[in-house]
């Protein structure tokens, strides 16, 4: 596995989702700004990940989505520990708990793996059998 790429790929997704979710709290749709910004997360994660991992298995088509996504996952878990909560949840009231215990992250966290399994079994698994036989 590369690890580097891995987490850089984690970082540059991590960066574009604040970004989307960030952006989403200054238009207003619903009338729950939390649940708005949760569901624009939930729908952004989508291509990113696969996207970041078009991108990481152009070099490396041996290392399985689950191990991918997970990195990936870890390392935007880690940025949100540092970042997210204490810049965004934490001035709105909330604390590292209220949101790492959400049910909101714990879908999109779940969402965000399975995509990097998705992309694995339809875009790399044929590629690693062709290359066995």
């Amino acid at each position: 596995m590369k690890i580097k790429r891995a987490l850089l790929i984690g970082i540059l997704i991590w960066i574009i989702a604040i970004l989307f979710y960030s952006a989403s709290y200054y238009v207003p749709i619903m009338e729950n700004r939390e649940a708005q910004a949760n569901l624009v997360l939930f729908v952004v994660v989508i291509p990113l990940v696969w996207l970041g991992c078009a991108f990481y298995y152009k070099n490396d088509l041996q290392t399985h989505g689950y191990l991918v996504g997970q990195t990936m996952l870890l390392t935007a878990v880690v940025l949100d520990g540092l970042f997210t909560v204490p810049f965004f949840i934490i001035p709105q009231g909330g604390s590292h708990y209220s949101f790492f215990t959400s049910l909101g992250f714990w879908i999109i966290a779940a969402e965000f793996l399975l995509v990097a399994v998705l992309y694995w079994y339809t875009r790399v698994y044929h590629k690693t059998n062709l290359q066995k036989n």
